[in-house]
């Protein structure tokens, strides 16, 4: 049977979770995810995007730089707490490892503003490509760090 991992990083930003929430949860992804880090790609464009983005049931596609493209549906929209969604229809570098992911963005107040974490359940395509979600799992902590320091700038 296939394995998961359960990877998180989160960040602080310096305001309440009610002013930090929409903001990320709408945030365009190519603005987010901008850079290579290592073999994973940046977001080059979001199509086919269902509704306002704001609501359990959209869905939308991600392309990837280098070819790769995957379908988005938000699962959970909890305001102003967390959203959850899951990656599925993988296509490009990832597809041969992972099957689904599902992720989550969780924003907790702390005495510096909010904790926002951020969280990907993966599940490996096979068992064998099970056995590399640790390696895939380093490179994600790097990839999801950028990204977390860059949304501290970009909210």
């Amino acid at each position: 049977m296939p394995r998961s991992v359960v990877l998180a990083r989160s960040t602080i930003v310096t305001r309440p979770p009610a002013e930090v929430f929409t903001p990320t949860l709408v945030l365009p992804l190519p603005a987010l995810f901008s850079t290579w880090f290592g073999p994973i790609p940046p977001i080059r464009e979001v199509v086919d995007q269902t509704g306002d983005w704001q609501s359990a049931g959209q869905t939308r596609t991600i392309k990837l730089s280098g070819g790769g493209q995957m379908t988005e549906q938000l699962t959970e929209v909890s305001e102003p707490t967390r959203f959850r969604y899951q990656l599925s229809s993988i296509h490009g570098p990832m597809a041969p490892l992972v099957s689904t992911v599902d992720g989550e963005w969780r924003f907790e107040p702390s005495p510096a503003g909010t904790t926002v974490t951020w969280q990907w359940q993966i599940h490996a395509r096979t068992s064998a490509s099970g056995l590399m979600l640790p390696v895939f799992g380093k490179l994600w902590n790097g990839y999801a760090d950028r990204a977390l320091a860059r949304l501290g700038r970009l909210l």
